[in-house]
């Protein structure tokens, strides 16, 4: 009786990663080899160790890697390639053909991508040595854009198809709409007629200054038209500037701080340091101011501030931040500045056994501060949730000078200011107790008449017990209630 036959699945044999160094080291060590050269070993040995390595390389001097490769393989490789590619540019591929290759290389690439950036692929502006082909790189990192052979051939992958696919089918939605997609407005170019600024402001992804004046006489009606802005940027008419509270540069660890700017230097990050008076990131819009002919000195730029602040902690500094109670301060601090996602952002969670407070309580502490609506997905269920049209034509920011002054700390404050901070240093009173408790007691005053117009102590206990609070609306609770109680009408030290 036979055996009884193992089935099995055979496993793919890889496409060679680098098929063109390949054929060239092939040529070369067969040319050697027929005129009898010793350098057909060096060949050889060079050709084995590349057939080894499983990845693509874009360039011969990234093969010095390898063994067996030096200078002069190298060298030779890479003036190879460049013939090879001034072979491929002089033959483009037709577009639109009906036996299309499913790439591009890379000449091919700009060309097609150039007339919808705004930067160019090629020339980087004054001072900066990156260009729009920079931000490849973040589509290939985004497995959207695949990159493969020697010389380079890109493709989409089928989740770039997807998210191209609905890009195209975004744009034709708004022209079916009647409005046109966004274009590009030259650098610079204002309109000269009032009929043409009505018409640019029209246009979408606008960033509106902060409102005039008159917001507090037509902001009350909700069917009223929203007041105009103070002014408009434009797409094009901007650049997104990230803001460096200056304590984030000096004092402390002057090599860590230093490093931080460093970085970003690095990673050709447009950054500004000054005085932030609350947080320690924000970006912000900065105009584009252009020197117009007979002007001495450029006006100042306007700057929005964007919707986005980070408040940064080392694990060190939380820790200290919770003890001298900092901590509470700035969460309350963020939810008030008037943005819309402030960020608390810890980092270095490393070895805490050094540090004054146990790591259950600080990490007790980073739990508690992240938004309570904060839901958890994968990669694949938030590709289709993100939508690609905003939901608003323009929006409405406030200027950084109003940003940065209405969160001063210290800053001439109200009766009712001041009690809410009181009413915060009480062990068990939140932010949001404090403020339910100011809806119904605005003053201290007014919470000790109520006091005083209770009939029996029990009475007084009980005053606050039935405040809703939260988003939840809970009661306040009876043990919070007397501890009010008694240290507002407590005549004497208290127990």
């Amino acid at each position: 009786m036979a055996a009884p036959r193992r089935l099995g699945r055979k496993k793919p044999v890889s496409a060679c990663p680098n098929p063109l160094f390949v054929q060239w080291l092939t040529e070369w060590r067969d040319e050697a080899a027929e005129k009898g050269k010793k350098t057909q070993f060096v060949y050889q040995r060079a050709l084995g160790s590349l057939r080894r390595y499983p990845l693509p390389l874009c360039s011969g001097h990234e093969a010095a890697i390898l063994q067996h490769f030096g200078d002069w393989i190298c060298r030779r490789l890479d003036e190879r390639l460049e013939r090879h590619r001034a072979e491929q540019e002089e033959a483009p591929s037709p577009p639109g053909s009906p036996h299309s290759r499913g790439f591009l290389m890379k000449s091919e690439l700009q060309r097609a991508a150039q007339p919808l950036c705004d930067k160019s692929f090629t020339l980087g502006d004054p001072g900066n040595r990156y260009t729009a082909w920079a931000s490849v790189g973040t589509l290939i990192r985004k497995e959207l854009v695949l990159k493969t052979n020697v010389p380079a051939r890109y493709s989409l992958t089928p989740q770039g198809l997807a998210l191209a696919q609905r890009l195209v089918s975004a744009e034709q939605a708004l022209i079916s709409e009647g409005r046109a997609p966004e274009s590009k407005t030259p650098q610079g170019t204002e309109p000269t007629h009032p009929a043409e600024e009505e018409k640019l402001c029209l246009e979408p992804h606008l960033l509106e200054g902060a409102l005039g004046p008159q917001e507090g006489a037509a902001g009350g009606s909700g069917g009223q038209r929203p007041p105009d802005p103070e002014f408009v940027l434009r797409p094009g008419q901007f650049d997104i500037i990230l803001c460096v509270d200056f304590i984030e540069t000096m004092g402390g660890p002057a090599a860590r701080k230093q490093d931080l700017l460093a970085e970003l230097r690095r990673n050709a990050v447009p950054f500004d340091v000054r005085k932030l008076h609350v947080g320690d990131f924000l970006w912000v819009a900065r105009e584009r101011v252009q020197p117009r002919p007979g002007q001495l000195n450029l006006p100042p730029a306007r700057e929005l501030a964007l919707d986005y602040v980070v408040e940064r902690k080392r694990m060190a500094d939380l820790c200290g931040s919770i003890i001298d109670g900092r901590f509470r301060e700035q969460k309350f601090r963020l939810h008030r500045c008037g943005l819309c996602h402030p960020i608390y952002l810890l980092e270095e969670s490393g070895s805490t056994q050094h540090l004054s407070l146990p790591e259950s309580t600080l990490q007790q502490a980073a739990t508690s501060t992240q938004n309570k609506t904060l839901v958890s997905c994968t990669k694949e269920e938030s590709q289709g949730r993100c939508p690609l049209q905003p939901n608003s034509d323009s929006c409405t920011l406030m200027t950084f000078q109003e940003f940065n002054e209405g969160a001063v700390k210290n800053k001439a404050q109200t009766v009712r200011e001041v009690f809410a901070r009181q009413l915060m240093q009480i062990s068990g009173v939140s932010g949001e107790k404090a403020a339910a408790i100011l809806e119904r007691y605005s003053t201290l005053a007014s919470l000790l008449a109520a006091y005083s117009a209770c009939p029996d102590p029990e009475s007084r206990d009980k005053l606050l017990s039935t405040i809703k609070c939260g988003k939840l609306q809970r009661n306040l609770g009876p043990a919070l209630s007397r501890t009010l109680s008694h240290l507002y009408c407590s005549p004497g030290p208290l127990s």
